[in-house]
C-alpha cells in the first residue's frame, strides 16, 4: 500500500518535516513492505517556506533586514526556477514574526513589517516573475505600512515627515506617495498565502483577534483597530483601493490589506498554495491512505489550515485519512484521530513528541485494514 504522511508542524516541539519523518518512521517499523511518501504540509503560517522550497525544489537565500522591533535579522527568503521565470517565497514569520520577539518585549503598537518588506526587495532583486508572501505568525500590527515604507513608499504626517514604526504610527498618516516604490517590484506578480481570512476592522478584525497574543491591552486592541480603520481610509482616498471589506485583508495585523494596495497582491488560502507546490492530489491519485494532522487540532483547523486542505482533496479523490496531533478538541466526522495527550499524557507528548509520535504512527499501522481497504 502506499501511504501519504502528510502533517503541518507541531508548533513549540516539530517542524512539519520532522514530524513526517516520525510518522513515516513510526508506520515503516511494522510494515515496512508499504511505500510511504513524506510530505511535508504547511497553510501560510510558519514553515511554508519550508515546504514551497522543498515542493518547488527551490534553493534559500538570506538577506539581512529589520526585525519586528528594529533588531537587524538575517532571514532567508526562498527561490525556484521555473520555465517561465523564477518564483520567490518570502515567509514573514521570518522576518517580522512573533516567535523574533520574547514575550516580555511584544508591542504591536510599534512592531513595524518592514523586515518583510525588506526581504521582498531581496526576492525581486534576483528577478522573479512572481513572488509568494506567506504571512502567517507576525507580531506586527501596521497594516503592512513599514513593508510599504522599505519598498520605497512615502507615508507622511502633517509635517511632510515619515510616520513612525507600527500600528501606532498609522494615526499620524495624512498622505500617501506611492510612486517611489522600487522598479524590480512592480513589474513582478504577488500572491499572499494566508492562513486566516478575517477582515481589516471590527470584531472579527486583525487588532481585535490577533492583537492580544501580540501583546495588546484591551485599550491597545482599540487604538489598533481605529489606526487600521484611519489607515484603510487614507488608502481609499489616495491609491483609489477599498481594502476595508477584503476578506484576508486583516491577516497577519493588515499586512494582507498593505499587499493587496500597494502591490495588487491576490490572497489564496495557503493551504492551497502549498497543496499546489507539492503536487498533493497527484500524489493522492492511487494512494490507500494520507495521514495528516497538527500539533493542536481544533475548530480552527477545519478553517483553512493544513488538515482541512488535506481531508477535503483526499475524499475528492476517495482516499481514507487519519489524523495524528498533539491534542485534540474535536473530531472530525468520519476521519480517525490519535492524539499524542490522549494516548501518552501531556509530559511525554512535550517532552519526547518525536518518539511518541513514531509510537503512535506505529499503533496505526497495527490497525492498516479497519483504515484502508488496500491494507
Amino acid at each position: 500500500m502506499r501511504v501519504l504522511v502528510a502533517p503541518d508542524k507541531f508548533r513549540g516541539t516539530l517542524t512539519a518535516a520532522q514530524a513526517a519523518r516520525a510518522v513515516a518512521a513510526g508506520w515503516r517499523g511494522v510494515r515496512p513492505d508499504d511505500e510511504v511518501v513524506e510530505v511535508p504540509m504547511a497553510d501560510g503560517g510558519e514553515g511554508t517556506l519550508d515546504a514551497l522550497v522543498e515542493g518547488l525544489g527551490g534553493e534559500r537565500r538570506k538577506a539581512r533586514v529589520t526585525g519586528p522591533l528594529g533588531d537587524p535579522v538575517q532571514a532567508e527568503f526562498g527561490l525556484a526556477p521555473r520555465p517561465n521565470g523564477a518564483i520567490a517565497v518570502v515567509e514573514t514569520a521570518r522576518a517580522s514574526g512573533l516567535l523574533l520577539i520574547a514575550e516580555a518585549r511584544r508591542d504591536p503598537l510599534r512592531a513595524t513589517t518592514r523586515g518583510t518588506g525588506g526581504l521582498i526587495l531581496a526576492a525581486c532583486a534576483e528577478r522573479p516573475t512572481e513572488v509568494i508572501v506567506c504571512i502567517g505568525g507576525s507580531a506586527t500590527n501596521d497594516g503592512g505600512a513599514g513593508m510599504a515604507q522599505a519598498l520605497g513608499a512615502r507615508l507622511l504626517d502633517v509635517g511632510g515627515r515619515e510616520i513612525g514604526p507600527g500600528g501606532a504610527g498609522l494615526l499620524d498618516l495624512v498622505r500617501i506617495d506611492a510612486t517611489g516604490i522600487d522598479r524590480s517590484v512592480r513589474r513582478v506578480r504577488f500572491v499572499v498565502a494566508s492562513d486566516v481570512d478575517n477582515p481589516l476592522t471590527g470584531p472579527q478584525g486583525a487588532s481585535a483577534v490577533y492583537g492580544p497574543q501580540k501583546g495588546a491591552s484591551r485599550d491597545d486592541v482599540l487604538v489598533l483597530d481605529r489606526a487600521l480603520a484611519h489607515y484603510a481610509a487614507v488608502i481609499h482616498r489616495d491609491l483609489g483601493i477599498d481594502v476595508r471589506s477584503v476578506r484576508g485583508s486583516g491577516a497577519a495585523g493588515g499586512l494582507g490589506a498593505g499587499l493587496i494596495a500597494f502591490l495588487g497582491a491576490r490572497l489564496r488560502p495557503g493551504v492551497e498554495v502549498v497543496m499546489e507546490a507539492v503536487r498533493l492530489r497527484e500524489r493522492l491519485v492511487g494512494a490507500g491512505l494520507v495521514i495528516t494532522g497538527e500539533g493542536k487540532l481544533d475548530r480552527q483547523s477545519l478553517h483553512g489550515k493544513t488538515p482541512e486542505g488535506v481531508i477535503r482533496t483526499a475524499r475528492e479523490l476517495e482516499v481514507p485519512v487519519a489524523l495524528v496531533c498533539g491534542r485534540a478538541e474535536i473530531r472530525p466526522e468520519g476521519v480517525p484521530v490519535a492524539s499524542l495527550v490522549e494516548r501518552f499524557g501531556e509530559e511525554r507528548a512535550m517532552r519526547d513528541t518525536r518518539r511518541a509520535l513514531e509510537d503512535l504512527a506505529a499503533e496505526l499501522a497495527r490497525r492498516a485494514g479497519e483504515l484502508s481497504p488496500q491494507a
